[in-house]
């Protein structure tokens, strides 16, 4: 491994102290994504998986998202973890987000918490807020986590970062 972990300071997380296999846990901060000026998902009952390098990715149930917004596509992923995840496009009045979010419909045992739950790619959206600060796209697209103040990596996603 070729990184040096960078230490919290009081409030904060490593994201090298959270676990692998991932942990699910619920938070109730309030998770926000907006998208061409509309606000497509807003919550406080959200859930949070937390992985070994990778900043939180955060599930929203589907009652706190817009899904008349949403589209599936034929996307399919596999985590080793979590199992198979379905995508969707995001199409807010004339513009379009293709496969900008994704859910687990039949996630592995372990993982049946965030069942149907939603996740969002932070790049591919306007705006993710974890309470009243927006969050940074985790570099690379791959994982889809959320960079905030109150974690520190270095984060896994980015170039030369594959083998860690």
């Amino acid at each position: 491994m070729m990184f040096n972990r960078l230490e919290p300071s009081a409030g904060q997380e490593s994201v090298w102290d959270y676990p692998r296999p991932p942990r699910v846990e619920p938070t109730s901060r309030r998770i926000r994504v907006v998208f061409n000026g509309e606000t497509i998902a807003d919550s406080t009952r959200a859930l949070r998986v937390l992985e070994t390098s990778h900043p939180p990715v955060y599930y929203l149930p589907p009652e706190d998202v817009r899904m008349e917004f949403f589209t599936p596509t034929s996307r399919r992923t596999f985590c080793e973890f979590k199992g198979a995840a379905s995508y969707w496009a995001i199409k807010v009045g004339n513009r379009t987000a293709g496969n900008a979010a994704w859910s687990y419909m039949q996630p592995a045992s372990g993982y049946e918490a965030i069942t149907g739950y939603v996740a969002f790619y932070a790049s591919k959206v306007d705006a993710c807020f974890v309470d009243d600060e927006q969050a940074q796209p985790q570099e690379g697209d791959f994982y889809g986590g959320w960079i905030t103040s109150d974690i520190v990596g270095p984060f896994k996603g980015g170039p030369g970062t594959w083998g860690w």
